[in-house]
């Protein structure tokens, strides 16, 4: 018992470690600190439950569950780090959730109108995107193509097919293995703003890389 409250005690002091978001400003809790805090509560549980002396049990599994909760955010966290600075200014969110990395194209700066082909001025971002999914090989990359609800379901189901194919062609043109991809055509489903608009028309023509760890 002994053994587990230390280890219970020190998993306490490391969940109430945070970082400074360099982007915000803000402080906050790290992934990885969270992932090594998750990871040695569920190995600490496992740990006692398979051992005869749930004492001992519980810190051995507590501690490999740490090295595999914190390994995973960590590898997101640096992941999301290089593709924040790669990708300042250039018009596409990076977005974090969870251990899994979302990246938002807006159709502005990526396609023209009502077209598949990528522009000319959006291949050195996609550049840097391949740059870090090389460097971090270890996840699955899917991309999803959406489009606004103008016109009709059928045309823009093969509109955003087209553009997602486009994305995940040009990526593994740079080096990305295609056994990593996961390609996927939403249409106008999942719209982030208001069809009723303009802007929000633009906004819902989007293609979204989703880099999802393989764990």
């Amino acid at each position: 018992m002994k053994k587990i409250s230390v280890l219970i005690a020190s998993m306490s002091v490391l969940a109430a470690c945070t970082t400074i978001n360099p982007y915000t400003g803000q402080s906050q809790t790290s992934k990885a600190v969270w992932g090594t805090a998750i990871g040695a509560a569920t190995g600490a549980a496992t740990g006692a439950l398979v051992s005869n002396n749930h004492g001992a049990g519980a810190l051995v599994g507590g501690l490999a569950g740490a090295a595999v909760g914190g390994g995973v955010g960590y590898y997101m966290d640096t992941q999301e780090a290089e593709l924040r600075a790669e990708l300042a200014s250039t018009g596409v969110s990076v977005i974090r959730d969870g251990d899994n990395i979302r990246l938002v194209m807006p159709g502005n700066i990526t396609f023209k109108t009502d077209s598949a082909d990528i522009n000319a001025g959006f291949y050195s971002t996609l550049n840097s995107v391949a740059k870090v999914l090389n460097k971090y090989d270890n996840s699955t990359v899917m991309v999803m193509g959406f489009t606004d609800s103008t016109g009709a379901d059928a045309h823009n189901q093969m509109l955003s097919q087209s553009r997602a194919n486009a994305v995940a062609a040009y990526l593994q043109g740079q080096g990305v293995k295609s056994t990593r991809f996961e390609i996927l055509a939403m249409g106008a489903s999942n719209p982030i703003a208001d069809n009723s608009t303009a802007t929000g028309r633009q906004q819902n023509r989007r293609v979204e890389i989703k880099i999802i760890p393989n764990k």
